[in-house]
């Protein structure tokens, strides 16, 4: 019994930090195609990529700022590129800790 819990609790955290990858992900794309940022579900999914990126990846403030034409794209891309893979790594490593 112990076990199924603990096998369906470390799935539940890979989801959500796949989840969280994928945001990202799709943010990146978002930007780097220059999506219509009044549309609800850009918005939307942009919003939670910044959440996502806890702060640490942003594309605002992240690991690495570039300057220049076509910043805002790079910065999202190389950001929140490296983010969605820290996403992955620590889901992955949580599914191995917490699964039987």
């Amino acid at each position: 019994m112990a076990s199924k819990i603990r096998a369906t609790v470390a799935h539940l955290l890979w989801l959500a930090c796949a989840l969280a990858a994928l945001l990202l992900a799709v943010g990146a794309l978002l930007i780097a195609l220059d999506a219509n940022r009044d549309n609800a579900l850009v918005a939307f999914v942009l919003d939670a990529a910044d959440v996502a990126d806890l702060g640490v990846f942003s594309r605002v403030d992240g690991i690495k700022q570039f300057r220049g034409q076509g910043a805002d794209v790079k910065n999202a891309l190389f950001n929140w590129g490296i983010g969605a893979v820290a996403w992955l790594v620590v889901g992955r490593v949580l599914d191995r800790i917490v699964k039987p």
